[in-house]
């Protein structure tokens, strides 16, 4: 009957791993499942299984989880990259932010030229059909369609660009 209450509850991943007895006070255990068998594996090459088990046992229980996932993490980076670890994947991130940024800048240069220049001339546009439109009965000029626009003021109509008004929302 004692061997049917070990089937009950197996070992972590760590003593699976270490092979030894999980017993229930295992410092490992919540944090290192069964399930998980390559997480410690990793932690394990890396930090050594003695070495994490004094960094779990010198922190604060509510601590243990975040620790642990971070030496997961690293074990990991560690694995892929020996040399610079996580160290280097936030470098390449880095690296990449950098150049994302400069060509988010460069692009809106480039927008702010294109949109600087295209509103000089709707300026030129509006001002030209402005003076045409004052002495022709009341007609106003749709600065995007480049030709005069038959919308009169009333009332109703006061915003004669936007769509809820009756206008051409500016299209």
């Amino acid at each position: 009957m004692a061997s049917s209450s070990s089937y009950s509850n197996p070992p972590c991943a760590a003593c699976k791993f270490l092979r030894r007895k999980c017993l229930p006070g295992c410092i490992f255990a919540p944090y290192f499942p069964p399930e998980e068998p390559q997480k410690f594996a990793n932690v394990h090459k890396i930090f050594g299984a003695s070495n994490v088990s004094k960094l779990l046992n010198e922190i604060l229980p509510h601590q243990r989880e975040d620790a642990v996932n971070s030496l997961a993490y690293e074990a990991e980076a560690r694995l892929k990259d020996p040399v610079y670890g996580c160290v280097g994947a936030i470098s390449v991130l880095q690296r990449q932010v950098l150049h994302l940024q400069k060509e988010l800048d460069a692009t809106n240069a480039d927008l702010m030229r294109y949109t600087g220049s295209e509103t000089s001339y709707l300026n030129q546009m509006t001002a030209q059909f402005g003076r045409m439109g004052r002495g022709g009965g009341g007609a106003s000029f749709n600065p995007n369609s480049g030709f005069p626009d038959a919308t009169y003021s009333s009332q109703w109509n006061n915003d004669s660009n936007s769509s809820e008004h009756g206008g051409n929302g500016g299209m």
